[in-house]
């Protein structure tokens, strides 16, 4: 199979032609014989997102796999990786294999799956676990660990990012109070509870760290990831309990020094962070479960950035593409021989306005609604055409990047 276009290649696009085997790129040229598939627009390498809650299984009302996936790849992102916060933690090696038997057969792109960490279970961390999840302080579903270096360093062996929810528990319980609005929650929640979570974490012995959803600019010795709501949207912002989320949003000018600071280059990873609840949980603020949906819209809110010559495209591409996949040692990311064939189809002049209702989560209602996005025309998954035309054509076959990793 040949792909023919405009491909994002070394730093710049050019026209090239692809040819594919077995879902994996084995020659790059401006010319190869043969019958072409022609990809219009412009072309880049489809994305990674290395932090969403799907909710598969336990509360599919919210989320499952099939439709979390399915938002995915409409938003040009052909590999997930699922965190362990579900009602059922994912904390042993049996919630773990029942969880992965539950989601292989509903999933439209590939996917990994995190293990939490508590302090003490260590010995009963699946092997096969695709990164690790640590929560500092209390969010969905956990109440958060005060992890010490000793328990730290029994996992350490297990050799594979672990991510952060950095909010020092101690802290939030001190600021804690009923919010009734996006500015008091962010006062419940201040971002120095961050700052003294992420002061603790720069003492842990592991290998390789990211701190989740950083929103204050002081740089760190670790890996920081930055979400689409922190970068775009505030609590100045009439957006109730749609904009509750952990960490909180910031003040109009926090938010403006985060977006700068992400455009000049000091994030490492994009990650949408996707995290949806049922209208009903998002009732009234008060009571309302924190977290915002944006799988599907995280590449499209960026594209319409560099489109607008706001957001330089080597930026977009290290955090949201690049970086992910090589954080996960996935063979993605990159139009090179020997990676996979994931790519994404779309034109620099197709901005237009979010229609949440178009969204393909089950609980579909965006903060983001009304922002300027490009969503690709075409995507491809390991050299497949599943997306056409903004439609989608192939079924579920998204697997396990464990198996990815082994065929590759």
């Amino acid at each position: 199979m040949i792909y023919a276009g405009n491909f994002y290649y070394k730093d710049h696009f050019e026209y090239l032609e692809i040819d594919v085997n077995n879902g994996i790129i084995t020659s790059i040229k401006k010319n190869i014989p043969g019958k072409k598939i022609k990809l219009n627009g412009a072309v880049m390498p489809a994305g990674t997102d290395s932090h969403v809650h799907f909710r598969d299984p336990g509360e599919t009302y919210k989320e499952d796999f099939s439709t979390g996936t399915m938002s995915a790849i409409f938003g040009g992102t052909t590999t997930i990786i699922d965190m362990p916060n579900n009602k059922i933690r994912i904390d042993n090696y049996q919630a773990f294999s029942d969880k992965l038997a539950i989601v292989s057969r509903k999933a439209y792109c590939d996917f990994g799956l995190y293990s939490m960490f508590t302090g003490d279970n260590s010995l009963i961390i699946d092997k096969r676990s695709t990164g690790i999840k640590i929560y500092m302080g209390n969010t969905t579903n956990t109440n958060g660990s005060d992890i010490t270096n000793e328990e730290i360093s029994k996992i350490k062996d297990l050799n594979v990012p672990v991510f952060f929810h950095a909010e020092d528990s101690e802290c939030l319980k001190k600021h804690y109070f009923n919010a009734k609005n996006l500015k008091e929650y962010d006062k419940s929640r201040p971002v120095e509870c961050e700052i003294l979570s992420v002061e603790k974490i720069k003492n842990y012995d592991l290998n390789t760290k990211v701190i989740a959803h950083k929103t204050f600019i002081d740089k760190i010795e670790m890996l920081s990831e930055a979400s689409p709501h922190h970068l775009l949207l505030n609590n100045d912002m009439d957006l109730g309990s749609y904009g509750k989320v952990n960490p909180p949003l910031r003040s109009r000018s926090a938010q403006s020094l985060l977006l700068n600071s992400y455009i000049s280059g000091n994030f490492d990873i994009l990650s949408s962070d996707h995290a949806p609840h049922s209208q009903n949980e998002k009732t009234d603020f008060e009571y309302a479960l924190p977290g915002i949906i944006g799988v599907e819209t995280r590449i499209p809110l960026m594209l319409a950035l560099v489109s607008k010559k706001i957001l330089p495209i080597d930026v977009f591409y290290k955090t949201a593409i690049y970086n992910p996949a090589k954080l996960f040692k996935i063979k993605k990311g990159v139009i090179d021989n020997g990676y996979y064939a994931d790519f994404f189809s779309f034109d620099y002049h197709n901005i237009e306005r979010l229609n949440d209702y178009k969204l393909h989560s089950k609980n579909p209602v965006s903060p983001f609604n009304g922002f300027d996005v490009i969503f690709p025309d075409s995507v491809v998954l390991r050299g497949d055409v599943i997306i056409d035309n903004r439609e989608i054509l192939d079924e579920r076959s998204g697997k396990f990047i464990n198996e990815l990793n082994q065929s590759a």
